[in-house]
């Protein structure tokens, strides 16, 4: 045997694991089982999963289920899975087995490992009678992806947004005073106010803030308590309640034992749920991003009522080319985070009976996807929102070329009369007061009245 490795023993027999590495067997058939993507779980999940078996720990000596001197070295290594000292040991692939007992496993050996290292070890720790005591796979993993997705969305996701909401809102009041024409169907339509388009953006990500927060409060029911298949064998009644009330407390975010646990071991409902709202935020951002993009479309060939932050130069061919790739990054992060909802989705009709086997990738695509949008939220406020300038003479010169200023006529002369003005000014390039006066239609005295542009962009009947 070569010193590079050493031999460990499990139900099915011997297995090969590298000298150096802390886990074990099951660990080690898991790496040689599943060569598929290289992607493991990330940080976020790893530390959930390192504080929920350090409160198992704590909660199973109060219990008298583990002796003090046992729980406490568990705990201390749990502790320091959590906090990231270990994360080298974490090799497995997320597309493994869809319970994720080979994780489960992973964190149990590696913190079997550490507590059989420290001096205070009374007695050997075993990863599945001691560190695993009272638990499954199958109510630990869904109960880690709560904890993960909860701390995920309250920590980065909403600041985030919070932070892209402020900028939007500051540039609505910068640009309130700036008429310009507005856009339905991609084609010209009533003035509105430049302020009144990034209101209506800032509006968007308020309630994105909303819905994904609404989705998060479903998270705070977690599966820990149902064991294998929703029954809660073998662990403590009181076991579940206790141990999230110090995950709770650590995390300081609400956490309580399901309700009904086949409810929360078979579905994975709240997971398509909170998919679903962060695939809604991806979608509002998609919408802004797109606008934005197209407002500042030009310099000269485009719209260009606003002009983006020149962050870098935008061709390897044309000089001076600057692009819209702040934008573009974000539209990309929202492609991504729908192709998640979609995996999520499909992954939570996979609740075959008492268990859901895809878990792993549900927590990697709802991971990904808060991780994503909060960097991105965060880029795009910075590099993009917050440098966005307007450009007033550019939207004061479509809107005086904009047929459709002629619907406040409506008023004065029928919707008959004022379709002939807006396509006789937009066939000859000319501007509907121009056509007006040469037509007499209206009342000189009221025709500034008529075509007051800033009235056009609040409520009201023209002339009323």
């Amino acid at each position: 045997m070569s010193n590079s490795h050493r031999i460990e023993k499990d139900s099915l027999g011997e297995v090969r694991v590298p000298a150096d590495a802390l886990y074990g067997a099951q660990t080690q058939r898991a790496v040689e089982n599943f060569p598929i993507s290289g992607r493991g779980f990330g940080r976020r999940f790893v530390e959930a999963l390192g504080r929920l078996k350090e409160a198992a720990a704590e909660t199973n000596v109060e219990l008298g289920l583990l002796s003090a001197g046992r729980g406490e070295v568990i705990a201390a290594a749990a502790r320091e899975v959590a906090d990231g000292k270990w994360d080298d040991h974490f090799p497995l692939d997320i597309y493994q087995t869809g319970s994720g007992t080979s994780t489960n496993m992973n964190a149990n050996e590696v913190i079997a490992a550490l507590a059989n290292r420290s001096a205070a070890a009374e007695s050997r720790v075993h990863p599945n009678d001691h560190v695993n005591y009272g638990q499954s796979s199958n109510d630990i993993i869904p109960t880690a992806i709560h904890i993960a997705c909860r701390a995920a969305i309250r920590e980065e996701l909403v600041p985030a947004l919070a932070r892209l909401h402020e900028a939007l809102a500051d540039r609505a009041r910068d640009f309130d005073g700036i008429v310009k024409s507005g856009r339905t169907h991609l084609m010209d339509a009533t003035p509105v106010r430049l302020g009144q388009e990034f209101g209506g953006y800032a509006r968007q990500v308020e309630k994105g803030i909303e819905r994904v927060e609404l989705a998060g409060e479903e998270l705070a029911e977690v599966a820990l308590g149902g064991t294998a298949t929703g029954t809660g064998i073998n662990t403590h009644p009181e076991f579940a309640s206790r141990t999230m009330a110090k995950v709770a407390a650590r995390y300081g975010i609400d956490f309580r034992e399901a309700e009904d646990h086949f409810e929360a071991q078979g579905a994975k409902d709240a997971c398509v749920s909170l998919a679903g709202a962060l695939n809604t935020v991806a979608a509002s951002l998609m919408k802004v991003a797109d606008d934005i993009r197209w407002l500042a479309s030009g310099p000269t060939s485009g719209i260009s009522e606003i002009q983006l932050p020149a962050v870098q130069p935008g061709s390897s061919i044309m000089p001076g080319k600057v692009n819209p790739v702040i934008c573009e990054a974000l539209m990309m992060v929202c492609a991504r985070v729908a192709g998640n909802a979609t995996t999520v989705t499909i992954g939570g009709q996979r609740g075959n009976f008492e268990l859901n086997v895809m878990m792993p990738v549900i927590a990697d695509a709802l991971l990904e996807s808060i991780s994503l949008l909060a960097n991105a939220a965060v880029v795009f406020t910075d590099r993009c929102v917050a440098g966005i300038t307007a450009r007033p003479e550019r939207a004061r010169e479509l809107l005086e070329r904009n047929p459709s200023i002629a619907t406040a006529l409506n008023a004065y002369i029928g919707y008959d009369k004022a379709a002939v003005v807006a396509k006789k000014a937009a066939a000859e390039g000319r501007s509907v007061r121009d056509v007006v006066e040469e037509m007499g239609l209206i009342d000189p005295e009221e025709l500034d009245d008529a075509l007051d542009v800033r009235q056009m962009t609040e409520p009201g009947v023209p002339g009323s």
